[in-house]
């Protein structure tokens, strides 16, 4: 079994929780390095934590590795304004992204967001969508990016409209049907172990995920 190492930045979010546990377990990774803005008091023989100021990243401060996991992301209530969103979710995602392939990393997984499109009506979609684009082109020789529904999972901070929709999933998810079927919620781990697995075989391009594709990946 051929051996890698990861980058992961995120780790402390909903998802990043669960792809960091799942990097860990999986033998293939002899080291994973988090990036990470706040405390991780996480300890395993394979993690090396850093802790780091995505406004003033540079090069010196993301080691060398074979894939690069991204699950930054934030909130415009949290940020506080559409600006500072933009910053965390675009500027310092394609940031750590550049700096991760220029030490080396020649793979990227990214979770975006189900309608990610530059054109799109929403500012949060454009957001995710001009994240998509300029990942793409920073030269990496295979970036799968996933665009999830509704993430379910117990989360840290609260967010009362996305406890109403786990609430309502079970209704709502046998109904959404054939052009609806990328709206279906997915849990944080199994997008997790989505994420890990399309990284396990090499395979040169950019390929974008919605739920089908997420299922049937979190499945091998």
């Amino acid at each position: 079994m051929s051996t890698r190492t990861a980058v992961l930045a995120g780790a402390t979010g909903l998802v990043g929780s669960h792809l960091l546990t799942r990097l860990l377990a999986d033998p293939r990774y002899t080291r994973v390095t988090v990036l990470t803005r706040r405390p991780l008091t996480l300890t395993h023989a394979q993690l090396d934590i850093r802790h780091v100021d995505f406004a003033h990243l540079d090069d010196a401060g993301v080691p060398a590795s074979d894939d690069f996991y991204c699950t930054l992301g934030t909130t415009i209530k949290k940020a506080g304004s559409q600006d500072a969103f933009r910053t965390v979710d675009q500027h310092y995602t394609v940031a750590v992204a550049r700096s991760a392939h220029r030490a080396g990393a020649r793979r990227v997984a990214l979770c975006s967001a189900v309608g990610a499109d530059p054109a799109a009506r929403t500012f949060y979609l454009r957001v995710k969508g001009d994240t998509e684009r300029e990942i793409a082109s920073l030269g990496y020789e295979q970036a799968e990016i996933f665009r999830p529904s509704l993430l379910l999972g117990p989360r840290a901070e609260k967010r009362p409209g996305e406890r109403a929709m786990t609430a309502l999933a079970p209704l709502v998810t046998p109904l959404l049907v054939g052009p609806l079927r990328p709206y279906r919620p997915v849990t944080a781990d199994r997008l997790a172990a989505a994420m890990v697995a399309s990284l396990a075989t090499a395979a040169p391009g950019t390929r974008v995920h919605t739920h089908r594709a997420i299922t049937e990946l979190a499945a091998r």
